[in-house]
């Protein structure tokens, strides 16, 4: 499908339609970032990233204003609607240029080889096909590009494991716009054939009640380098 940017206001058929979860997604995502300290997390997912990047799943911008100034250029990869428009306001308040675009994380559109690093944030839970997604993640980015991610999924003992994968057959995935709790993005990753850096694990919010979406990782991993013949 024809694709253009966003900044315009004028946006293509969606790849992705929730309206009432994207309004919910909206509400609450901004309440986490004093409430939950995701701005904190947002700080250490992009911290000393440079050149081009593009944004998986941008979702209503909250990432784009922790960028810091050795970034060039955002490409944002948003499906939604409802969160894009909210994404283009975001991008024209940040001093980094942002450019929203509509699209799917299983068909970028965007050319091979074109960015020095990846970032997903909380998009890999709900993407319809991860190994696709991934692949298309390791399409775009250089050799030895970086990928930053934060993402939640399967954690937890045995009784809380049962119940994110019981969720995850019924009624989650409907009433959260595609999204599953049981999951696993660094397992993910490392089949795509992503070298693993460091990462860490941890509960969001940090104090508070343990929910099946609270089990969290937050990392670095890179497309390997071309070997030298």
């Amino acid at each position: 499908m024809a694709l253009r940017s966003a900044r315009s206001g004028k946006v293509s058929r969606d790849a992705v339609h929730h309206p009432l979860f994207a309004r919910y997604y909206a509400r609450v995502s901004t309440t986490a970032e004093t409430r939950w300290g995701m701005d904190r997390v947002r700080e250490r997912l992009l911290a000393g990233l440079s050149g081009r990047v593009i944004e998986i799943g941008a979702g209503n911008g909250l990432n784009f204003s922790h960028y810091p100034g050795t970034v060039s250029e955002v490409v944002a990869i948003e499906p939604e609607r409802r969160l894009r428009q909210l994404a283009v306001e975001a991008a024209l308040r940040c001093e980094v240029p942002v450019d929203v675009v509509p699209g799917a994380a299983e068909a970028l559109p965007v050319k091979s080889e074109a960015f020095d690093a990846v970032v997903i944030s909380l998009v890999l839970c709900s993407v319809r096909d991860v190994p696709r997604a991934l692949g298309e993640v390791r399409r775009v980015l250089r050799p030895g590009g970086i990928v930053r991610f934060f993402e939640h999924g399967r954690g937890g003992g045995p009784a809380m494991r049962l119940t994110q994968r019981a969720l995850d057959r019924t009624v989650w995935p409907p009433l959260n716009g595609g999204c599953h709790l049981a999951r696993d993005p660094v397992a993910s990753l490392r089949d795509a054939g992503f070298e693993l850096g460091p990462y860490r694990r941890a509960l969001m919010p940090e104090k508070g009640p343990t929910m099946p979406t609270s089990f969290c990782v937050l990392g670095t991993a890179w497309r390997p380098p071309l070997k030298e013949h």
